[in-house]
């Protein structure tokens, strides 16, 4: 029976994109900056698998004979978020920007927004997420109002104390901004924020919940439905897709908890695909402009990802990419418009240290697609297998 896994490894970008500087992002590479900032990588596993054949990475050795195909891939969409690298892996091609809100949200937005949650909102500004509670988080106690704020990316993000607001009420304003968020101020994901803690020593919470876009149909997931194959959502999968196409969910409080998970259904499912986004390179570290984590966090993955080729069956597909880059090493603490990596190994072959050249975002879902016999695509989805059965 067949089955296929994707590990998304969120924010570990491989280089800029030629128009990165679109974006502010020109000279941003994730994963070689990282390399360069702590003296050199240390994944064992991962340089066996390949990853030295994506890009020159110092401390990872190309190998000529790598099991997996290497590769750095192409985003066609207008973005450089988790909606948009998510999507397109899937197929769906996001061509105009999702909106995005430099100056804050507009009365338009806000004002509706306040009078259906019956609280005020502080902040309303782009921002990091940490500093921002650090600087509203007491007022926010005290007053009981909301602190919303953005980024880079096209997020409408609700901070809240968990012993000031109730976590069901911080959902349920969530889906009252989803609901608000749409037409041209349809933003990719409304993001629930709880933090705790005592002034100046506030820490956000696992019980961070996103509230998508629905994405449109058809793409790879829903092809694989189609098919009458199960997919498997491992961490925000879910979120990200709005709950669509995903028959399963198992939501996440650590990369080391997805990484159970994952390991947890290679060994008892018997078909289908699992989906796996393990978010801490990105949320954590990236954000945060801190390198050594970083990659420290990339060693637990490395560390841990002995087991998961360990459940692997014959003939079963692991693919390890990203979506975007944060590039901890650069000014600023958003993400940054990169090349998403590309590892793609068949347990029982070897590829010989092939090179996938010239592929895009896409060609994951399809090669998912063909591998689990899922429905041909239309001429709206692109992508093209990068493996074959």
């Amino acid at each position: 029976m067949a089955r296929a896994c994707v590990i998304v490894l969120d924010a570990v970008g491989v280089g800029a994109l030629p128009d990165a500087a679109d974006y502010g992002d020109e000279g941003s590479n994730t994963l070689g900056n990282v390399a360069r900032a702590v003296g050199g990588l240390d994944l064992p596993t991962l340089e066996a698998l390949g990853l030295g054949n994506v890009e020159p990475l110092e401390g990872c050795a190309p190998n000529a004979g790598a099991p997996a195909i290497a590769g750095r891939l192409v985003e066609r969409s207008r973005g450089k978020d988790t909606t948009t690298g998510h999507w397109e892996l899937m197929g769906i091609v996001t061509p105009q920007a999702m909106p995005t809100y430099p100056h804050g949200f507009p009365d338009d937005v806000i004002d509706p927004f306040m009078n259906q949650t019956g609280r005020g909102v502080l902040g309303n500004v782009p921002a990091s997420g940490t500093e921002i509670i650090d600087e509203l988080g007491e007022e926010h106690q005290r007053t009981g109002k909301w602190i919303v704020y953005t980024s880079a990316d096209s997020v409408f993000q609700i901070a809240a104390h968990e012993e000031t607001v109730p976590l069901d009420e911080l959902y349920d304003a969530c889906k009252v901004a989803r609901g608000l968020l749409t037409g041209k101020h349809a933003v990719g994901r409304v993001i629930a924020r709880p933090f705790v803690g005592e002034p100046g020593n506030y820490t956000r919470t696992p019980n961070r919940h996103d509230y998508s876009l629905e994405p449109p149909r058809p793409n790879y997931l829903s092809l694989l439905g189609a098919a009458g194959q199960k997919v498997y959502g491992v961490g925000k999968i879910s979120d990200i897709f709005a709950g669509c196409d995903v028959d399963e969910s198992f939501p996440t409080k650590s990369n080391v908890d997805g990484i159970q998970r994952t390991e947890e259904l290679l060994r008892t499912v018997d078909e289908g695909f699992v989906f796996v986004n393990l978010v801490e390179t990105d949320m954590l570290w990236g954000h945060r402009n801190d390198p050594e984590n970083f990659h420290r966090c990339l060693q637990d993955f490395d560390r841990r990802l002995p087991g998961i080729l360990d459940a692997l069956r014959d003939d079963d597909l692991l693919i390890v990419t990203s979506d975007h880059g944060c590039d901890p090493t650069t000014p600023g603490s958003d993400h940054s418009r990169e090349h998403a990596m590309l590892l793609a190994y068949v347990h029982g072959r070897n590829a010989g240290g092939r090179l996938h050249e010239g592929g895009t975002f896409a060609d994951i879902g399809a090669t998912v697609n063909a591998w689990l016999g899922g429905k041909a695509p239309g001429k709206g989805v692109p992508g093209t297998p990068i493996v074959a059965r």
